[in-house]
Parts: C-alpha cells; structure tokens; sequence
C-alpha cells in the first residue's frame, strides 16, 4: 500500500468543486497544518534562500496551489515583522478556491490571486524570486513533476522550496484518524489520507530529481512527516 505513489484522484482535483464544501475545507486544512507545525517547512526553506539577501530589495514569491493563501498569509507576516518588501503572488486552477482565498486575505494588499495553470505559456513566461509549493506536488504524476522542477529552474531566480508529505503508514493511519473524529468536511476525510498515499518517499525525491537533471538541491525530512526540498 505505501511501497509506491498512489495515483487516484482527489476530490479537490475537481475544478469545479466549489461552495461550502470547498470554503469549509479550505478552513480546515488551514488549521490542521497550524496544529501539526508543517507550515514552518515553508518559511524555514525561504530563510535558507535569503542568507545574502538585500532587505531593500522587493522580494517576488509565488505560492503555486495556495488553496486559502494561509501559507501566502504567514509569508506576509513574516516579512512584515522583518522588514522585508514583498510582492506574493498565489496561483490556483480551481476559479472556487482563489475567491475564497481573496477574501480569506482581503488585508493583505501586498498578496494578489491569479486563476491560471501552471502548464499554460503565460505562466511560464513569469518570473520570481522564490516559487513556492506546499502540499502541492503530489497531486502530479513523476513526468509532470520533472517538467515542472525544470520550468521552476528557469522561473525562480533565487529558488525554489517544496514542501510537501512524506509516505508513511503511521503518517496516514494518524491523519485518517485524525480527520475522522475531527473534520467536518467529507472532502478532507477522503484527501487527506489519500494524499500521504500519492506523496513521496526519500528515493521517489532523489529518481525526480535525477531525471529533472538538478543535482544541486536540499532534502531534508521535518515534522510532521514533511519533506523540505530546496533547489
């Protein structure tokens, strides 16, 4: 069960799915990655990136997949308290999930929305700093990902931080439950369990990174049962 990637659909692939469904999972995966400590990957990942940064400088992060911009929300606030200008910009394909996410972050000014996919030529004309993904990468099979990693390559300037799950029985027996006694939401009872079984163990990393042909990159387990990935 856990020896390879899982390929099945989530049901927040749909992109279509909108309304309550989504606004009430949304929420909830907002708090289950507060509770658990896994949004911290992100941040520390973008600290590594900046050691030679120059704070007068406008830093240009793009969050890719940001569902409710809660991770676009914690940047904000980090650079907020540290003094850094920045410009964030989160991306989503599901129209549903970026109207949730403006008003989910209707009071940060220096965070904008785009409805768009990632595959598409306008994307991959735009440039940044830093292009994040957090619990994002997954939801791609392992020819997806090594075309991504590689437009990333050329896309990021200073580069790139992946955060996302690490396969593990007890990782998923410990969400199912987790989710089970405690969501609301049908959709994040199915996904979330789901999404540990389609996520990544040390060698998949090391075998798409290969074949991205990236030699030089960071990957370091963290809690709880993140893969920080940084190239």
């Amino acid at each position: 069960m856990f020896k390879q990637r899982a390929y099945e659909d989530e049901l927040m692939d749909d992109l279509d799915s909108g309304g309550e469904v989504i606004d009430q999972t949304l929420r909830e995966l907002e708090t289950i990655n507060r509770w658990l400590g896994g949004n911290y990957v992100t941040i520390n990942g973008i600290l590594q990136l900046l050691k030679r940064h120059d704070p007068k400088e406008t830093l240009i992060i793009a969050d890719l997949g940001c569902g409710g911009g809660d991770i676009l929300k914690l940047v904000a606030n980090w650079a907020r308290k540290s003094k850094i200008n920045v410009e964030l910009h989160g991306y989503d394909a599901n129209p549903n999930i970026i109207k949730y996410a403006q008003e989910n972050c209707s009071e940060y000014a220096e965070i904008h929305f785009h409805v768009e996919d990632i595959f598409g030529e306008s994307f991959q004309e735009n440039k940044y700093d830093i292009v994040l993904c957090t619990l994002f990468t997954h939801h791609f099979k392992d020819d997806q990902l090594i075309k991504i990693f590689h437009q990333f390559k050329v896309q990021a300037k200073k580069g790139v931080v992946i955060n996302d799950l690490h396969r593990h029985w007890l990782a998923y027996y410990s969400i199912k439950l987790l989710t089970q006694v405690f969501s609301k939401s049908p959709m994040v009872k199915y996904d979330a369990p789901l999404s540990v079984r389609r996520s990544f163990r040390r060698n998949d990393i090391k075998n798409i990174m290969e074949k991205a042909e990236i030699s030089q990159f960071s990957l370091k387990w963290m809690w709880a049962f993140r893969w920080q990935l940084i190239f």
